[in-house]
């Protein structure tokens, strides 16, 4: 019997070592979330790109080439994004649909993803294959992020839909680092 409880020691402690881990990448999720649930989504969308071009029947705006995008804080990079918006007297973006190399950045905040949707009447920005989260020296990647601006809670998981591993090498799981502070 005592053989045994010498035995269940060391799993009980790597199973409290692992409950305090994942609480605090929980914790440090929950803060990065906080911070660009601040957003004001409501703010004017400024953009950029080598090429622009109007479809104005099917209500939206194809931006091409070094396409540069600015809601207040919040900015976002892409080789070619879609915005859809409607135009009942005065234009509202809807959505904007970002392919190829997105990095959307706030702050000292960075993620960076193949393909990004940002949805304005819901409030969610999803970003999906190979995301990448850096705030400082902490990290966290994985297949698809969703950020909900309402709520200010985000996730990552490890696949992006349809069955495709979402980070390289990651085997469809979230990995990341967090920095601990030093003790003095």
């Amino acid at each position: 019997m005592i053989e045994t409880i010498r035995q269940a020691r060391p799993l009980r402690q790597a199973a409290i070592g692992f409950a305090l881990a994942a609480a605090g990448i929980a914790g440090a999720q929950h803060l990065a979330a906080q911070a660009i649930a601040s957003h004001n989504s409501n703010a004017p969308v400024n953009y950029a790109a080598d090429r622009i071009e109007l479809q104005d029947k099917q209500k939206r705006v194809v931006l091409s080439g070094n396409v540069d995008i600015t809601q207040e804080a919040l900015h976002m990079t892409a080789a070619r994004t879609t915005v859809a918006y409607t135009d009942a007297g005065d234009l509202k973006i809807q959505r904007i649909d970002a392919t190829g190399g997105v990095v959307v950045t706030r702050r000292d905040e960075r993620a960076s993803g193949d393909v990004a949707v940002y949805d304005f009447n819901r409030k969610i920005i999803t970003m999906v294959g190979n995301v990448a989260l850096r705030r400082g020296s902490d990290t966290l990647n994985g297949g698809r992020l969703v950020i909900d601006l309402n709520t200010g809670i985000s996730s990552v998981d490890g696949h992006s839909g349809g069955g495709a591993s979402g980070a390289a090498g990651s085997g469809g799981r979230v990995s990341g680092s967090f920095s601990v502070p030093k003790k003095s």
